[in-house]
This record gives structure tokens, sequence and C-alpha cells, in this order.
């Protein structure tokens, strides 16, 4: 196929031609992880970052995304507002503790009041005293530019706002903002210097044009680290019932993003345990990136098989450039 070697040599990929790499049949899945994986190779070697998740706040949504247990449209048990500064803090003091490179506190909600902003501010700057080498990854809802110059003073690495879709499918998806309303907040973070996270959620039934679009979307973005999320069908969501996923179908979309955003951070993310079954390790071939530990709202496997993973691919940790 010899895909992987024209892109570093500066090839350029059309979306027509990837929906016809994506869609063509005679197109081995494997094979097209090879191709992935020799640019992830090149790029960051046999290394895997590390990202932890603190659900600082949950529930009490005003937003209708389909996808989300924390839907204003469902009664949720997992309630509550934004944790005390010193439950941040132990999680920082977790994420160190378990050579996790990337610490995402992480909001419900529309957006962050100023308040709120004030109180994650404070706790960050007391972690970056600490731990100055952990990296702080922002994941509040919609700012402003006041906000965000607060979030940069205080030590704030990257803001993870997702589009989570194509542009063309988003009012499927949800109707209480728009898709501008999010690269908006995307690009007002790296008006002020803070590293662009955004990635997408699979399997909730877009096409198969949604989803190059939505890699194209991510590197027109430039976002240095893109989460890739799968579908996990939580019952009374819009998609609670939606089974679209294969664990094949789940290692082509990755491989897909590694070769249309060859240089970046590509991390599974939400819902990879479920989709990707006894195959996860094979994603690792083209993400050099996971989330460990639980997710927002939903489970993720226990931190010590992800490392085993990682050292049973004959991988390593990555500790560097946090």
């Amino acid at each position: 196929m010899k895909l992987a070697q024209s892109i570093l040599q500066g090839k350029r990929l059309t979306k027509e031609m990837l929906l016809n790499l994506y869609t063509d049949a005679s197109v081995d899945t494997l094979d097209l992880l090879n191709e992935a994986y020799i640019l992830r190779k090149h790029y960051y070697g046999k290394k895997v970052k590390l990202n932890m998740i603190l659900n600082a706040k949950s529930g009490i949504c005003p937003e209708n995304c389909g996808y989300c247990g924390q839907s204003r449209d469902m009664k949720q048990k997992q309630r509550y507002a934004l944790v005390p500064e010193e439950q941040i803090l132990k999680g920082a003091e977790v994420a160190h503790k378990h050579d996790i490179g990337t610490y995402c506190i992480v909001m419900s909600g529309r957006g962050p009041s100023n308040k709120e902003i004030d109180h994650i501010s404070k706790s960050v700057e007391e972690i970056k005293a600490k731990h100055p080498q952990l990296k702080i990854c922002a994941c509040l809802g919609l700012t402003n530019d006041e906000q965000a110059k607060k979030l940069k003073q205080a030590g704030v690495d990257r803001y993870n706002h997702n589009i989570n879709t194509s542009e063309n499918y988003h009012e499927e998806v949800v109707t209480t903002h728009t898709y501008k309303n999010r690269t908006d907040t995307i690009e007002i973070m790296k008006e002020n210097h803070i590293s662009p996270c955004s990635g997408v959620i699979c399997g909730m039934g877009e096409s198969n044009q949604d989803i190059i679009d939505m890699a194209f979307a991510l590197k027109e973005i430039d976002a240095d680290s893109i989460p890739i999320n799968f579908l996990h069908p939580i019952k009374g969501t819009k998609f609670g019932d939606m089974d679209e996923l294969t664990p094949m179908k789940c290692l082509r979309i990755i491989a897909l993003f590694r070769i249309i955003n060859p240089s970046k951070e590509i991390r599974i993310a939400g819902g990879r345990e479920v989709n990707l079954r006894s195959l996860q390790p094979l994603a690792l071939k083209a993400a050099n990136s996971i989330f460990v530990g639980d997710y927002l709202i939903t489970g993720g496997q226990p931190n010590k098989l992800d490392y085993k993973m990682i050292e049973d691919l004959g991988f390593e940790i990555d500790f560097g450039n946090h």
C-alpha cells in the first residue's frame, strides 16, 4: 500500500480519496492499521501518553446532547455542583502517583460561571506549584476570552472541547448549541495560547462521509490532541439503543484518524472497553494516548490492566513533554 510513506513524503490526501479508502471492502483493516502504525511510530515511537479524568461537576446541565447521561432530558442520579478544591488537588496527587501525564478537570453544563473559573484557576495554580510537570487539561464547556485568559494565567496547558460529530450531523446530536459555538471556543483557546484538544464520538448514526468530515475538520482546527470516543449507549438517551460499532470498525476509524492527522496525539477515549473489547491493544498501533480509570459517568477497566496492556505490547509510558 505504501500510503504512510507517501504521507511522510508530503502527499496531500483529499476527502474523496480517504472516503474511498475507508469504504473499500477490499482494503483490509489490519493493512490500514499497519500504515497508521508507520506514522504513529515515526512521530511517537512506542510511547503511550496516559490521561485521567476528574468529573468535577456532574449533571445540572441545560443541554440536550443525545448521547449524554447528564443531559437535561435525563433524570440523573449522579448530580453535584463543582467539587471542593481539596478534591481537585487530591485527583492531581493520584495522577502524579500513577505516572499519568495529563490530568483532565471536567465540568458538566453549557459553560462555567466566572466564579467556577476562579475556583478551577485557584486549584490549578496549587497543582502547578506542587507538580509543575503535570499537564492540566480543562474541559468546562463554552467559554469566553476573559475566562480563557484566567485559565492560561493559572497554568492550564490544554483545553478540551470536542466537536463530537460533523457539522452536517450536528443537529441530529444536539440542538441547544451550534457546531460553531463549539469551534469558536476552540479558537478562543488557541488565541490565548492554550493547546486545543478536540475529538469525536463515533457510533451515533453518522454516515461514512461524516466520519471523514470529522477527521478533516480536526485537521483544519489543528487540534493538538484528538480523543476518539466510541458510543457507550446509555438507556434513556436518544442514542441509548444504538449498536452500530464492531471492534474492527473502531480500529478502521482510529487508523483513518491517524492517517489524516499523522503527527497529532490520537487518544482512545470513552467506550473503548465495550466497543474494542479484546482488540484494545491493536488500537495502540494507531493511537498513542489513552484514558486510564473511569470516564465521566461510565466505568473504565482497572488501571493495572491498561499498564499491563502497554507492557505486553512492548510499548512504554511517555513521561516526557508533560
